[in-house]
């Protein structure tokens, strides 16, 4: 059928994870699907894409759901030297090259842990298809969407220090930012809108369902475009009511990181998310082909789209970290409240940031909710990410240097790793991390 999307390249299509809880021998996977970020593009497709099931083997050996240990930060500070798996996983290989073939990616990395060790480590095709350049383990990636989660964990942070609370505003007198941003008399609700419904997407505007703000304006600053939205961009709804996925909104939370630390938005979460958890190489990408980070992978566009022609600094804290997949795997294990690695937030502060708003309850701070389940995918021109927290004791990262319009995309990226699973494969004991 035909598709038709809203304008606004970075549209995340939010699509409640439904995994249902493995049990003994069988059991079904009900994973609705991530929205995607869309472009502005009609394409023919041969269906949609609503639910994906697969099957599952076994109750995970992982090490339960646990209940974080506090603010320590673990041995994440130990910088490791990771090398690739050793232990093939024949099902796991088997899955990612036929989601290579079906939808025409060249590149695809993959982090895995089990009980909160490295356990699969694995980059697939070529990062570079002009210069045949093989993929391996230390290629970044943009991840688009799954860096809402780095902007999370920082206000969380922020939280457990005592210098923001969510109920705070964000706008106005006596508020976060004050009047720094817009030109005119705030509109109405805009004084109301708190950290918390930032978080939540709930502000009660600036979705990306129609006419994202992120995508207009290219060559806006940070601030002009902030400016502009609240001079030109009423809201919607009362704050706190409706649900509406907002790049924006994030956007909006790295002003507040920047005005409460007094740092840049990067230096700030590398001071409170990343340090803390060992890891060194994320940042902030480019927008150009020439203004590619070292190691960073080539983006390829698919049905027209060009991945070098959006502004992807200025998405900094919605979309615009550049990281491996062991970054990735890293940053999970130290906010996935299993008992083995010290979280650096605490059991009380993770499930803050877990738990869904009353306008919808499956999407929490930065983080789709299933059960016990926590994930997120990311999507952009050339891009699509996803990072996963599930309660049978895995985690798993999938990155990948395109995107497809193809049917079932999304869900078959997530189904890489549910339907290597259902084969009970034999993972490898050694902890990667370590190595």
């Amino acid at each position: 059928m035909k598709k038709t999307y809203q304008p606004g390249i970075y549209r995340i299509k939010l699509n409640v994870l439904k995994i249902s809880r493995l049990i003994a021998v069988v059991g079904l996977l009900l994973f609705a699907a991530c929205k995607k970020d869309s472009p502005s593009v009609t394409k023919t497709t041969t269906g949609t894409d609503t639910t994906h099931t697969g099957t599952g083997t076994g109750t995970g050996t992982g090490t339960g759901t646990g209940t974080g240990t506090g603010t320590g930060t673990g041995t994440g500070t130990v910088i490791d030297t990771l090398t690739p798996s050793k232990v093939a996983v024949a099902a796991l290989d088997d899955e990612v090259n036929t989601f290579m073939t079906t939808y025409d990616v060249p590149a695809v990395s993959v982090a895995i842990t089990k009980g909160e060790k490295l356990v699969y480590l694995k980059a697939y095709g070529v990062s570079d298809k002009s210069k045949g350049t093989k993929a391996v383990i230390s290629d970044r990636y943009r991840l688009a969407s799954c860096s809402k989660q780095f902007t999370s964990v920082a206000i969380m942070k922020l939280l457990e220090q005592g210098k923001i609370k969510l109920t705070d505003k964000v706008f106005g007198d006596g508020a976060i930012l004050g009047k720094t941003y817009g030109t005119k008399t705030y509109g109405l609700h805009i004084t109301d809108i708190t950290v918390d419904e930032l978080l939540h997407h709930t502000s009660g505007g600036w979705g990306n369902s129609v006419d994202d703000p992120m995508f207009s304006n290219p060559t806006m600053t940070t601030a002009q475009l902030i400016t502009w939205t609240l001079d030109n961009r009423p809201l919607d709804h009362i704050p706190g009511t409706n649900y509406d996925y907002s790049n924006f909104g994030y956007c909006i939370l790295g002003r507040v990181i920047e005005k409460i630390t007094g740092q840049t938005y990067a230096d700030a979460v590398n001071a409170l998310v990343l340090k803390p958890v060992g890891i060194t190489d994320m940042t902030i990408g480019g927008n150009t082909l020439a203004e590619k980070q070292t190691k960073e992978v080539t983006y390829y566009g698919q049905s027209g789209e060009n991945p070098y022609a959006y502004n992807i600094t200025r998405m900094d804290a919605h979309g615009g970290w550049v990281a491996t997949a062991a970054d990735l795997a890293r940053f999970l294990v130290y906010i996935d409240k299993f008992p083995v690695r010290a979280d650096i937030l605490t059991s009380a502060t993770l499930t803050t940031m877990y738990t869904g708003s009353t306008a919808n309850a499956a999407y929490g701070c930065g983080w789709a909710i299933a059960g016990n389940n926590y994930f997120h995918q990311g999507s952009l021109p050339g891009t699509a990410t996803e990072q996963a927290r599930l309660d049978n004791g895995f985690n798993f990262v999938i990155l990948t240097n395109t995107r497809s319009f193809k049917v079932n995309f999304d869900s078959n990226l997530d189904q890489i790793f549910w339907k290597a699973f259902a084969k009970n494969p034999t993972w490898a004991t050694e902890d990667l991390f370590l190595k």
